[in-house]
């Protein structure tokens, strides 16, 4: 009896420790976002109201500028007690610089910047949902203000109202333009949801999330009059450089007047701030943007998740992908590939953890964490942060990128039938890859002109065409080692490799050049007329010309080094090159099959290294680790022959 009340005990207690565990984590997540929403917080504040404490290098205001050295002090100490993460360090050297900076008493313009770059710097960091699911319903933003806030603040924000006379301090006034201009919609749902320390200002957290953005667009308005709204209604509907600014919610939500006003004017942006805020729906009415439909695809897809059915969860997944962040690929890989690569690596990961049935409650985490990642994608592709200098080095780096995989092997065959002294056949190899060039133009002009090339169309003739690219290497790769044990090369190239080399083998090596030129070549017209529709055709033109310059410096000196080279060492060499290349396209060949949705996606630990093709999923790990065990074993068999051979002959 003893013994089973122990076991009883012990099931209990086995229970309540799972329990304690699994709630660990989403409790950690939650004081994660807590302290860095805090931390966001108080940098929005400190942005806005450091100007009131600070003027010409001399203290106004000894209280608020106290304040401001307390709050910066304790954005440095959340950021320090947040989770670790890669970005923590450079978080901490912001946060140390921003209070160097208020110390120094420094311009406000100068701290409003600083505060500014951290705080979006932390977002990405540390995401916390940026936006609306829906577009904002300001009649029920109304009704809440009545309801919570005009006690106070005003009915028409004014800081007017009955209960304002006996606060200390007193309520913000929202019609207060100045202090408006500075203020985003975002940071206006902060303050609702957290509430403001040591201020009569109560947390709405209790609120729904949809009640907390109604409510911070409805208070947004205050500032910005109905003739202004009129004026921007006209602005928005005649200006399509002007609606290219807002292509979602999101950036709607993150812009502030002052910002905006830097880069079309303060007319122009009281204009279109206190329309946009009066009629949010017409961001999301005009499509919402190629990055908006990820979201919302993201969003519908935890839902399916959550209500157990994963196969819909995974299919909007993917779409998200496909629909959503592939149309922008190409432009966010000009102006940061890094971001790009982030992005793609963290939707693969919300397709894996789906995958792998994970609890809701991560699949949950990471699509907010692309929220904000799609977040920095929206900023990189404004219209502002275009210039020549911009596209000079995307265009330089696509085609340089791109072209030094196809070059390598392209001048391998050249310097391998060179080598021969088969130069009978090198016309093939130019054919192969001059096509290639000239099926780009067409498929340049067919997407241009008469088809829209979809997502998942690019990623299979990325994939396939790498598959086959692969096995081809490695077919060549292991006929070169192969060469590279025999003796007495040129009489083996007299009498052997001029039968080798039939018409067959001709066309065969024409078929290898177009594959790999093309597969590179479909790539790079879609990165290049990004760039170019984003204006600055010169800057491109230039980057393309030098890029092809680089390239060809690259070619000659491998060509050049060839002919220098014993024949046994160059087949040795070139079946290396054509090992590791082989290995390369596997993986980017497994990769766009499963971006493309054909193969299915489980990620491991492991760094992403797209220039070794190394992209962390087990699927393309075994890929290439196939690729490599076939190569290693076709060498090893291949050079114990030889040594088989040279021991029968000497015996």
């Amino acid at each position: 009896m003893i013994t089973g009340l122990k076991g009883r005990l012990a099931s209990i207690l086995g229970a309540l420790l799972s329990v304690l565990i699994l709630a660990a984590a989403p409790m950690a997540h939650a004081q994660e976002a807590s302290s860095s929403q805090t931390a966001w917080r108080l940098l929005d504040y400190l942005s806005v109201d450091y100007a009131g404490a600070v003027k010409d290098g001399k203290v106004v205001s000894p209280s608020e500028y106290a304040e401001m050295n307390e709050f910066a002090g304790q954005v440095r100490d959340r950021i320090a007690g947040l989770p670790a993460t890669k970005a923590q360090p450079q978080l901490l050297a912001q946060a140390e610089s921003l209070q160097a900076t208020i110390a120094a008493r420094q311009e406000p313009a100068v701290v409003s910047a600083k505060a500014h770059a951290l705080a979006n710097a932390l977002l990405v960091a540390y995401p916390t949902p940026l936006a609306p699911r829906r577009a904002p319903d300001l009649a029920r933003g109304a009704a809440l203000y009545a309801e919570n806030c005009a006690a106070c603040h005003g009915e028409t924000g004014k800081a007017d109202g009955p209960n304002a006379a006996g606060l200390d301090p007193p309520p913000i006034a929202f019609a207060d333009a100045e202090r408006a201009r500075q203020r985003s919609v975002f940071g206006l749902y902060q303050v609702i949801q957290q509430g403001l320390d040591g201020t009569a200002m109560a947390s709405y957290a209790h609120l729904p999330s949809d009640d907390r953005w109604d409510l911070a667009f409805y208070v947004g308005r205050f500032a910005f009059s109905d003739a202004e709204a009129a004026q921007g209604e006209k602005l928005w509907n005649e200006d399509a450089a002007v609606r290219a600014r807002f292509p979602d919610l999101q950036t709607l939500t993150q812009t502030t007047p002052a910002a905006l006003a830097s880069a079309i004017g303060e007319t122009k942006a009281r204009a279109l701030t206190a329309y946009l805020r009066r009629h949010p729906e017409v961001v999301t009415r005009t499509g919402g943007g190629s990055l908006d439909v990820a979201r919302q695809k993201l969003a519908a897809s935890l839902k399916a998740y959550e209500a157990g059915d994963r196969k819909g969860a995974a299919d909007l997944a993917l779409a998200a992908y496909l629909d959503g962040f592939e149309p922008v690929e190409p432009s966010l890989g000009a102006r940061d590939p890094a971001l790009m690569r982030r992005i793609e690596g963290a939707m693969g990961d919300v397709r894996g953890a789906i995958g792998k049935a994970a609890p809701a409650s991560e699949v949950r985490s990471q699509i907010e964490r692309l929220d904000a990642l799609f977040a920095a994608a929206g900023r990189a592709l404004a219209p502002e942060k275009a210039s020549s200098l911009s596209s000079f080095a995307g265009a330089f780096t696509i085609l340089l990128r791109e072209g030094l995989e196809a070059l390598l092997i392209v001048v391998a065959m050249i310097a391998f039938l060179r080598k021969a002294e088969r130069t009978d056949v090198l016309p093939y190899v130019h054919g192969g890859w001059i096509a290639a060039l000239a099926a780009g133009g067409l498929t340049w002009a067919a997407a241009t002109f008469f088809i829209s090339i979809s997502g998942a169309s690019r990623e299979l003739t990325e994939g396939f065409g790498s598959i086959i690219a692969a096995v081809v290497l490695i077919s060549v790769g292991l006929w070169m080692h192969g060469k590279a044990q025999a003796d007495a090369w040129q009489v083996y190239i007299r009498e052997k490799l001029s039968h080798a080399l039939s018409k067959q083998s001709a066309w065969f090596l024409f078929l290898l050049a177009f594959i790999v030129v093309y597969r590179e070549v479909f790539e790079t017209i879609l990165f290049l007329t990004a760039l170019w529709t984003q204006g600055g055709a010169g800057a491109v033109l230039a980057g393309v010309g030098c890029a092809i310059v680089v390239l060809a410096a690259i070619a000659w000196v491998m060509l050049r080094f060839s002919k220098r080279l014993p024949i046994g060492q160059f087949f040795e060499y070139s079946a290396i090159l054509m090992a590791i290349l082989a290995v390369v396209l596997a993986g980017k060949g497994v990769a766009a099959l499963q971006e493309a949705g054909m193969l299915d996606l489980h990620p491991l630990a492991l760094p992403r290294i797209e220039l070794l093709g190394l992209f962390p999923t087990i699927e393309g790990v075994s890929a290439q680790v196939l690729t490599l065990v076939v190569l290693v074993s076709g060498f090893w068999w291949s050079r114990r022959a030889a040594t088989g051979a040279k021991a029968g002959a000497s015996a």
